[in-house]
């Protein structure tokens, strides 16, 4: 017997006597472990966040504890103004992911099947994706006022060009021998692009979606910080009139627990349209 095989032939029983042992301790099942692990770090945030305020290590004018904001949060809620503008901000982050996403995935089609749709609008893609479109601010408030008109360009704006990059990549890097495939297999135009083309570059399409959905959240901060009547943003800069850091930090754990629900819903939606794919099986 090599010394290889010692410690395998050992193994199962070892394993066996460590989970039946009683000095094993208590374990978790692998799918609730899994599903806790991704909050104990933002658990041990708090906890430190709310023994430093507690401790007096953090001045309360600078960062109020996570109670504060728990109690703005309850204030805010009852009064009803919470949930409206959250109603608010979620309207217009809906409202520019579809017609930014829309219009990038239209175009990133569009250039990734055609060179000639590709020669006659991706270099002048290429370079309004390079103005950065928060400095727009000012341009866009002449163009639109400080209405839901400007908010909604906005939004689209910075959701367009991930969503288009993505799935303009996605389509470009399907293999091309299961193109050839499917042309020698008979296929038409149109059964070739929605069975091998849009699902081939669906991966690429959901991540230039999820990453869409940070860039929609940023670009909405902003712009409701600057011109809005309603809205998280409003409802952060009237705090900060007030110096009110409670309902400041309040409204950015709220922008925080919105992103991560979008990223969620997003995953989710990417796993149920990739399912066939080998990758996304658990």
């Amino acid at each position: 017997m090599s010394t290889f095989d010692t410690p395998i032939g050992r193994a199962p029983a070892e394993r066996k006597a460590g989970r039946s042992g009683g000095g094993a301790g208590f374990r978790l099942p692998a799918p609730g472990r899994d599903k806790l692990l991704p909050y104990l770090v933002p658990l041990a945030i708090i906890v430190a966040w709310q023994a430093g305020c507690s401790m007096g290590l953090i001045s309360s004018r600078i960062m109020p504890s996570p109670a504060d904001v728990a109690a703005a949060f309850w204030s805010t809620t009852l009064s009803g103004q919470l949930p409206n503008d959250i109603l608010v901000s979620a309207g217009r982050a809906f409202a520019g992911l579809v017609v930014g996403g829309s219009i990038g995935f239209l175009l990133g089609i569009a250039n990734g099947v055609s060179k000639l749709s590709e020669q006659l609008t991706d270099t002048t893609l290429q370079m309004l994706r390079t103005i950065p479109h928060l400095a727009m601010i000012p341009l866009v408030i002449l163009w639109f006022g400080i209405g839901e008109e400007s908010k909604l360009f906005l939004t689209s704006l910075g959701v367009l060009f991930p969503v288009y990059l993505n799935t303009y990549h996605g389509v470009r890097n399907v293999d091309r021998d299961l193109i050839e495939m499917g042309r020698v297999y008979g296929m038409s135009s149109w059964t070739l692009f929605r069975k091998v083309v849009l699902p081939g570059a669906l991966p690429s399409i959901f991540v230039g979606l999820r990453y869409a959905l940070g860039i929609m959240w940023l670009t909405l901060i902003v712009s409701e910080s600057i011109a809005a009547s309603s809205g998280i943003g409003r409802m952060a800069n009237n705090a900060r009139e007030f110096m009110m850091t409670d309902v400041v930090v309040l409204a950015l754990v709220i922008y925080a627990l919105l992103g991560k629900l979008a990223d969620v819903v997003a995953r989710s939606l990417e796993r149920r349209a990739l399912r066939w794919n080998p990758v996304y099986q658990k």
